[in-house]
């Protein structure tokens, strides 16, 4: 339950648009809802000012869909992670409309209809015809760059996450240490970002590269992108957490929610 829900809730009980009786029922599921094979935590949007998250692996479709559904309810947005098409199916028959699927990110995502959504979702680096100037938010914006194309599906999960909680996002992918002058011809955009996320496998290098270049947090995601000796992005992983640039921190192997989650509270100024 949001805020302004439950403030609107007492107005209405106040006001006499509402019982005392239809209130407490409203309020029976704070501060969770036990629907048997989870505990839904409906107070989690009052607690941080963001409703619970659905982690889609190990739970079955129709789970999924049962939480968002529940969820929906008082909640926008909704998210669920690391989700196939099949969940978006059986989400959408429990949910008649605010939902999108984006299948590169695995990332199910309700929105009510009428809340701003995917209309914030800027494209970064596009230029002005007429001036050549490239085009910036005035507002702050986050950075995503991402070392090759193997590593676009955690750095559209990390962009994805941060648009839909309302920050524009400049993205900058396959500019990995290989090939850096891929890198440097953008660097000037992303030194502009209030933040930036950096997604890598292989070596990992690119954080410490990056970290190097720009006075903003950067946020390091390690995947799992590699051949046998990275051992499914550990090699990264250490890699990141060894790096000498200040300002890098690192989240989990293949977490681009989290570092989206993460980075979109750094440019809204609330860490």
């Amino acid at each position: 339950m949001e805020t302004k829900i439950l403030q609107n809730l007492l107005i209405g009980v106040a006001e006499g648009r509402i019982t005392p009786d239809e209130a407490a029922e409203k309020l029976k599921t704070l501060p969770f809802e036990d629907i048997g094979f989870a505990k839904i935590d409906t107070h989690r949007a009052l607690r941080t000012g963001r409703g619970e998250v659905v982690f889609g692996i190990g739970k079955t479709p129709a789970q999924v869909a049962e939480i968002m559904q529940r969820l929906s309810k008082d909640t926008s947005p909704v998210i669920a992670t690391k989700v196939g098409p099949e969940y978006y199916a059986a989400a959408a028959e429990a949910i008649q409309e605010g939902l999108t699927y984006h299948e590169q990110a695995k990332l199910l995502v309700y929105i009510k209809p009428a809340d701003p959504g995917d209309s914030l979702r800027f494209v970064g680096g596009e230029k002005d015809k007429s001036t050549g100037i490239t085009r910036l938010p005035a507002g702050g914006y986050l950075a995503v760059v991402c070392a090759g194309t193997a590593d676009i599906p955690i750095a559209e999960e990390a962009a994805i996450t941060s648009e839909v909680y309302g920050v524009p996002v400049f993205r900058h992918y396959d500019a990995g240490v290989a090939g850096i002058h891929r890198l440097m011809d953008k660097v000037e955009e992303i030194r502009k970002a209030k933040a930036v996320v950096v997604v890598a496998g292989m070596e990992g290098a690119l954080a410490s590269v990056v970290g190097g270049l720009v006075d903003a947090p950067v946020i390091a995601v390690p995947t799992s992108v590699g051949y046998g000796a990275s051992m499914g992005g550990l090699a990264a992983l250490l890699t990141m957490l060894n790096s000498c640039s200040l300002g890098v921190s690192v989240v989990n192997i293949d977490n681009g929610f989290g570092a989206g989650y993460l980075a979109s509270l750094i440019v809204q100024g609330k860490q």
